[in-house]
């Protein structure tokens, strides 16, 4: 909802940001050396305050407080692991990873057998890519806790990242002797023998399992699948003949299939594996939608017609009559085929029996929006925040569709609800929301209450392009802070230097600034990367522009332009019958 032609667009993608992410580190703190501190009674009292205190802060949420009373505790006690741990913590978040590694080593050097802090350390510094550090350090834990066969992993996922594959690899044979055959391990194994180049020993660790696991599939497959990878298929298809004869409808042995028969190009073998699996008795109404999906896939990349699985969904619909996610992903392929009426029925059926899912109310959505009925696009949003009150989303689409239909009172309302009501975590979709809030003001007189709205806008945003767009025109309206007007405007096409809209705003605010010349380049750039016929407000205020320029004729019919296109206007049928402004 903006001026002109420019509108707000209606797909919002909600982005996570960090709490933590306006925290401001100290720029010096105090350099201590490496000696032990002993603090007598009374430091240790204060000391033992501050860092409880500290720590209930931090539970808290109250971070920055926390912050400064763990600085606190530094002071008192620089050789302190605990508070050197917390201090790492604190930096590693601000991502000032080097000054985070160097508490860390600290820490680690005045406790080295904290099993905790070792591991933190090993992490930042793997993370920093620091891999002779890492080694170093999961080889004295190894040492210190033979019992723990997790970090003899660790210990040779960090040789294997140091280029020591073959060291990599007796660290994981000693790992397996304890723990005996794993996957994790032998995939690990096969993984370093094939970067050495070394394939048929990589084969041979899977043949192992295989050896000892005769009647479970899944190796079979995985060794299949990994013939596959290796282009190999005449080998793959060996071993999944052989998991077939174990069990011929195990679902990893289908999906292996297909990919089988696809990579060697037998596209119809490959439909048929899934059409069988999928309307067969045997598996699980989960995995039949797995397949499902993959075979849609299919269709879909051979740019086949989509109408092949909707007998697929009859023969589903039969088996599994109350299980509501076959129509969803059907209402979807509906609407893929072209059939909005089906799909939204589809839909329709899945929001009654899942009416807290926001999936279904937003693919009704998309049905709805490209043929502009606003009444549907109501009835869906309205029924949607009877269950959902908190998705931002709804009261979004709801305030547009009121708007688009001129009702500005009743999406006012909405908008203001939904910065209420709604959980918006994205900053930048709260300031869509005030930028609607300042438009719909606007509109209705309220224009102090327009303005504030939009700095609202733009404290949260400052790159809101919309709202500097409108804030500035409205103000050149207003006659009102035209350099401000000049500076909002600017930004905007710098961002956007082909956007008609944001040109027309800023040779309009030029213009109310007297600079007829600059103005008259900017409108006629506005209409020129029209990508239709200009709008009347760009031909009026292209023809005010030429009166200033005393361009009389061509202002004239500039002006008949635009009420050709307004015939509403009273004031463009004025200046044409004056011949003046």
């Amino acid at each position: 909802m903006t001026h002109l032609k420019a509108t707000h667009p209606i797909f919002i993608s909600l982005l996570l940001f960090s709490l933590l992410s306006a925290f401001v580190p100290s720029k010096a703190l105090a350099q201590k050396d490496n000696a032990t501190l002993t603090l007598n009674e009374e430091e240790r009292r204060k000391f033992d305050h501050f860092f409880y205190e500290a720590l209930n802060a931090k539970a808290q949420g109250r971070y920055d407080e926390a912050f400064d009373l763990i600085r606190h505790c530094y002071a008192l006690d620089s050789t302190n692991a605990n508070v050197l741990v917390e201090m790492g913590t604190f930096y590693n978040v601000l991502q000032q990873k080097n000054e985070a590694l160097a508490f860390f080593r600290k820490a680690v050097h005045y406790d080295s057998t904290n099993y905790y802090y070792n591991m933190v350390l090993a992490s930042l510094s793997k993370e920093l890519g620091l891999k002779q550090e890492v080694v170093d350090l999961y080889r004295a834990m190894v040492d210190r806790h033979p019992d723990k066969p997790e970090l003899q992993f660790e210990l040779a996922s960090a040789l294997a990242d140091n280029g020591e594959l073959q060291s990599a690899i007796d660290t994981l044979n000693k790992l397996e002797k304890n723990t005996g055959l794993s996957d994790v391990i032998t995939l690990n194994k096969y993984r370093l023998y094939s970067m050495m180049n070394q394939k048929e020993k990589a084969f041979e660790e899977i043949q192992q399992v295989i050896d000892k696991n005769r009647t479970n599939p899944r190796y079979l497959v995985l060794m299949g699948d990994l013939y596959l990878e290796e282009n190999q298929p005449d080998k793959a298809i060996q071993y999944y003949e052989q998991a077939k004869e174990i069990d011929r409808d195990y679902p990893a042995l289908i999906l292996s299939l297909v990919n089988y028969y696809e990579k060697t190009d037998n596209k119809a073998s490959s439909q048929a594996e899934l059409q069988q699996a999928i309307t067969g008795p045997s598996l699980d109404v989960e995995t039949k939608l797995q397949l499902l999906t993959r075979y849609l896939g299919i269709l879909q990349q051979q740019k086949q017609d989509l109408k092949q699985a909707n007998q697929l969904f009859m023969t589903l619909f039969e088996q599994y009559p109350n299980n509501t996610q076959l129509n969803m992903i059907y209402g979807n392929v509906l609407l893929l085929q072209g059939d909005k009426v089906g799909a939204m029925k589809q839909l329709e059926i899945y929001v009654k029996d899942n009416p807290s899912d926001p999936a279904g109310y937003d693919q009704m959505i998309r049905i709805v929006l490209p043929d502009e009925d606003m009444e549907k696009l109501k009835e869906i949003t309205t029924n949607a925040l009877k269950h959902l009150p908190q998705e931002p989303q709804f009261y979004y689409y709801l305030g547009a569709a009121y708007y688009q239909q001129g009702k500005y009172k009743e999406a006012l309302s909405v908008f203001e609800e939904g910065v209420q009501k709604a959980v918006i975590i994205n900053p930048l979709l709260e300031s869509d929301f005030h930028g609607q809030i300042g438009d719909l003001n606007y509109f209705l007189g309220n224009k102090e209450v327009a303005f504030k709205s939009y700095e609202k806008a733009l404290k949260l945003n400052p790159q809101n392009l919309s709202v500097l767009n409108n804030y500035s025109y409205y103000l050149s309206l207003e006659k009102m802070n035209l350099d401000k007007a000049e500076q909002m405007s600017g930004i905007t096409i710098k961002a956007e230097p082909m956007n008609p809209t944001f040109l027309d705003t800023y040779g309009w605010v030029l213009y109310e600034q007297g600079a007829y010349t600059m103005a008259k380049i900017y409108i006629e750039k506005a209409i020129e990367y029209s990508q239709e016929s200009p709008s009347a407000d760009v031909l009026e205020h292209y023809g005010d522009i030429l009166f200033r320029m005393d361009e009389k004729e061509k202002a004239l019919e500039q002006w008949k332009k635009a009420y050709e296109l307004n015939k509403d206007s009273k004031t463009l049928k004025k200046k044409i019958r004056k011949g003046k402004l």
